[in-house]
Formats: C-alpha cells, structure tokens, sequence
C-alpha cells in the first residue's frame, strides 16, 4: 500500500489548519453548557428526596439509607478524578463526556424502571400487621446497578465538560484573550448554579405532587436531552488528543525515588546532575522531602539519557519539575484535610428533609415548600454572597479603610469552617426544639406527625451552610490553583472533590458508629428512623464539636504550612515601596 510522501503531508498541512480552524468557538457553548446544565438538573433532581423514596418504598431505615445515599455521593465526587486522568492520558475529552452522557442515561432509565415496574421494588407494607417486606437480593442489584451507572455517567461528564468547553476557545486566534475565557467561565457556573437551583424546586415539586414515576421520568428524559444536545454538535467541536496523565509522572517519581534509594544525595546540591526539562527554570530541586530527589539524579549521562536530553527510562529517571510537582502535592495534604469535616457537615442531607416533613411548610395557606426543596436556601446564601462580597463589601471595605481589603484564601477556609461549625450548632438547637414540641404535643411515636413548629426556622441553618461553602469551597479552590504550577491545573481542580469523596465515606462511618453505640441494648438509636424517638439533636451537636476541633486543626495546619504565593507577593511589594520611600 503506497504511502504519502513528506511532501504531500506538507501540502495538507495548511488544509488541516484551515478545516480546524472553523471547529469550536463561542457557538459550540450552547450545547456543552446545555450538556452539563441538563445532568446537573437530573442528578440534582434525584437527590433531595431519595431517602424518603428509599424509606417509603424500599422500605429501609434511616441509618441505612443514610449509608447508601453516603456511598453513591462518595462514588458521584471520586469518579470525575478518574475519568480525568483516562482522558488526559487515553480517550481524550470528547469521548469520556459523550460515554458519561450515555451511561448516566442508562443509570436514570434503570432507576425510572424501578418505579413502574412492581417486580422491582419490594410489595406495599401491610398496616393491619405493622409488616414491611425488606427488598431482595435481586431488587437491591437493580437499584445499587443504576446509582453506579448514574455515578459513573457524572464522573464521565464533570470529569471533562469544563475543560472541553475551554479547549473550544484556547485554539481561536481571535479568542486567544482572557476575556473569553472569563465570559465562558461565568456563564458555565452561573448555568451550574441555576441548574441547582431548578432541580431544587421543580423536579422536587414534581416527585411530591405527581409522584415518583413522572418525578423520575423527567431528569431522564432531560438526560436524553443532554446526550443528544452534547452529540448533535459532534462536527464543530476541536478534540484534542489525549495526553500524558500528571498522575502517572507522579508515580513515576515514588517509582524512581525507590528505584534509586541506595543513591547518596550531596548536603548541598552541587556534587550532581539533574535531569530538568528543556526551557524549565528549574534546574536543582528543593531541600524539602529530599529523598524524593535520587528520582531525577543522573547517575550516567550516556545510559540514562538520550541523545535529544530526554529520560531513556521516565521509571527510573523524573524531570525536576516531576519532582516538585508531587512535592507541592504532598506539602498541601494537611491542609486540603482540614476541609474533609466541612464536607461531612454539608453532606448531611437526609435527616434535614425528614425534618422539613414534619413541620409546618406552608408559606399560604394553599402553598407549601417541598420537604427536598429546602436545600435551594444554601444554593441562594451561596450566590448572593459571592456577588456581594465581589461587588459590594470589598469595594466599600477597601473605601473605608483607604487600602484595598482583601481575604487571603486561607482566611476564607477558615471562615468558611466557622460557619460551618455554626451551622452544626444552630441545626442541634433548632432540632432540640422542635423534638420538645413534638414529644409535648403526643407526637413521640409518630414520624409522621406535623408539629406546630414553622420549617421556616430551617432557613438559618441552611444560609449558614452555604455561607460556609461559599467562603471555604472557593477558598480551597483558589489557594490550589495559586500553590500549585500551572502544569498541575487538573489536580488543583479536582482536589475538592476528592476531599468531598473520602467525606461522605467518613460521614458513613460516623453515623454507622453512633447509631451501633446508642442502640445497643435495645435503646432506641440517636439516628432513630422515628426522628421523635431519636435524638438528632445530640447527633448534630457531636458533628459541632468535630468540626471546633477540626478547626483548631485547620489553625496548626495553617501556622506549619506558612504565607500563601499571594501573601509572600503582597509582602515583597510592600517591601519593595518602603525602600523606594526611604
């Protein structure tokens, strides 16, 4: 079979320039935005009221189903990292959301089923015995089958929507400036934000008022209009290839440190060869975690390396820009822990709507919130204070003082954990409460029962918690993209959700633990499925005092870790002005 000479390769060149250069741009945004819109509306959608789906239908108890919700969320957060790294190292981008979309379609189809099929779920409880069937076997499969499908078609899609969306952009020429970027950004977060927002209050409406088929079927169907929206747009958008993945320098490293432990590192540095990357301004790593360094050591020039100056073995020689990359990574450990507990906090969704129910929701007399829509509360405090703490107080507050204000990220952290040390205390007070009411009024042996208490008291609560994720979820996010190169942007983007994945594994345990300890001897657990039984309130006061500690935590952590890249900027220019003034 003839191939093509250089020559006529050379010729197309400018063929395949031209062709890709009338690919992406600002009018593929509909249909990415529009792709990730639409998912977050359907999952979204599904999560507020599952635990009275699981409770009412499945006929679980409230530890249990609390544990299963824990695990999916857990799933949900930690799969976008993987499905990062397999399309930055294998599928590319393109390929992972298209094969998201299609298995979370699958994962919300199967779990439709389970409400219009009788077969798949357990029989109706017989009230004249005070009997409940538990699910089979073959019916858990089935509803755990499309919780993972579900996860696994979000961590497809979050993995690589964001960054797809910006490959649109980055290859324009007449797009190369920040402010398309800038534009893109806010619109896909104020699209996030308002997809939230809806699922919140309309599919939540739609599964108290129609009922589970129909509050089922429409995020499933809005993830069918999400596939074929994402798809439709298939001959426009710039797909790149897939590179290679940072995780794997990253084992790299470890690999080639042990590889070369029985090496001798000089005391100063300058007894050996490094091997850098071409161009790189590092040329030596770091005295910090030194043991790391025998990995980019070269220890024959003629052996280790090739004759373009690159590793011969990247598994037993590392650049010096792997080395501090992975450094940077672990130096930034004990403070990305710190912010585990706040997501433990903000992950406590299931007894909140058990206590929504049993208040009073009316706002008129023909109009009540739904129980799962309370949640919309945190989403509303989030946004609102982001844009007046953009817009209003640190223009004012730089104003007043003369100087302009600012909050570093770490400041914002530890706020943010504060608040939501707050938000713990005012949910134990406002339970403790409304448990009195409700064990005054007779209602002691009734879930069920409305007490004379208004839901409104919940809003408190709930402003708290976003104010609290306002301040720390952002904090995190840009203390990681200052601290880290820029080279490590993935990892800086998906730390949080990690800390979030290992959260709700945490929160599993925590409430798993105290409901084994205050139920044994047959005494009725703080997390009782009759929330007047129990004793949420106690509960909630021991996630308060988690989180004091974990702020006194967060205090230590912050003294070890010392100034920010901002901060050490803002001190040099300040030293830099009092020279030129003297």
């Amino acid at each position: 079979m003839e191939t093509p000479s250089d020559e006529k390769m050379m010729s197309m060149e400018p063929l395949l320039e031209a062709s890709q250069s009338q690919k992406g741009g600002f009018r593929t945004m509909p249909f990415i935005i529009a792709n990730e819109a639409f998912e977050k509306v359907a999952s979204y959608g599904l999560a507020p009221n599952m635990i009275l789906y699981l409770m009412n239908e499945y006929h679980m108890d409230m530890a249990t189903g609390s544990n299963l919700l824990f695990f999916w969320s857990a799933a949900t957060n930690f799969l976008p990292v993987l499905g990062a790294v397999i399309a930055d190292s294998s599928v590319g981008r393109f390929r992972m959301i298209g094969f998201g979309s299609i298995v979370s379609l699958l994962g919300m189809i199967l779990l439709w089923l389970t409400t219009v099929v009788p077969q798949a779920r357990p029989p109706p409880c017989d009230h004249s015995n005070n009997s409940c069937s538990p699910p089979t076997t073959f019916q858990i499969i089935l509803l755990c089958s499309s919780f993972g499908l579900m996860s696994v078609g979000a961590g497809g899609i979050r993995s690589s929507s964001l960054a797809f969306g910006a490959d649109q952009l980055k290859k324009h020429d007449n797009l190369k400036n920040a402010s398309a970027l800038e534009r893109y950004f806010s619109w896909y977060y104020v699209s996030a934000s308002f997809s939230v927002l809806i699922a919140m209050t309309c599919i939540v409406y739609i599964q108290e008022k129609v009922g589970w088929e129909v509050g089922f079927g429409v995020p499933a169907l809005l993830m069918f209009s999400s596939a074929v929206s994402f798809f439709l747009a298939s001959p426009f958008y710039i797909k790149l290839k897939a590179k290679s993945s940072l995780l794997t320098g990253f084992a790299q490293v470890i690999v080639a440190s042990y590889r070369n432990r029985h090496l001798t590192l000089s005391s100063e540095g300058t007894e050996l060869w490094y091997h850098y990357r071409r161009g790189s301004i590092l040329v030596a790593p770091s005295e910090k975690l030194r043991f790391l360094n025998k990995a980019c050591i070269i220890r024959d020039p003629q052996q280790d390396t090739t004759s373009e100056g690159r590793s011969s073995d990247p598994w037993s020689l590392c650049t010096v820009d792997q080395v501090e990359e992975l450094k940077a990574l672990i130096k930034i450990i004990p403070l990305w822990s710190t912010g585990i507990m706040i997501s433990v906090t903000i992950s406590q969704s299931s007894f909140p709507v058990l206590q929504a129910m049993s208040m009073d929701r009316h706002i008129t007399s023909g109009f009540e919130i739904p129980a799962g829509s309370f949640g919309m509360f945190l989403v509303i405090s989030l946004t609102l204070w982001i844009a007046l703490y953009d817009r209003l107080i640190l223009p004012l507050a730089s104003k007043i003082m003369g100087n302009p204000v600012y909050l570093s990220s770490k400041h914002r952290m530890g706020i943010g954990l504060f608040f939501s040390f707050a938000a713990m205390a005012v949910t134990a007070i406002v339970e403790s409460i409304r448990r009195a009411i409700a064990v005054s009024e007779g209602f002691a042996d009734k879930s069920q029962a409305m007490v004379n208490m208004s839901a409104l008291w919940l809003i408190p609560q709930y402003c708290l918690s976003g104010l609290a994720e306002a301040f720390n979820a952002i904090g995190q996010n840009e203390f990681y993209y200052s601290e880290f190169p820029r080279s490590m942007s993935s990892i800086a983007s998906n730390l949080n959700s990690v800390g979030m994945s290992i959260a709700n594994v945490v929160a599993s345990f925590i409430m798993s633990t105290i409901n084994d300890v205050t139920g044994r001897g047959g005494k009725e657990s703080w997390i009782s499925s009759n929330i007047n039984k129990g004793h949420f309130d106690y509960y909630f006061w021991l996630l308060a005092g988690l989180s004091l500690v974990n702020i006194m935590y967060f205090c230590v952590c912050s003294r070890a870790y010392g100034p920010c890249v901002v901060e050490r900027r803002r001190d040099w220019d300040e030293g830099d002005d009092e020279i030129a003034a003297e």
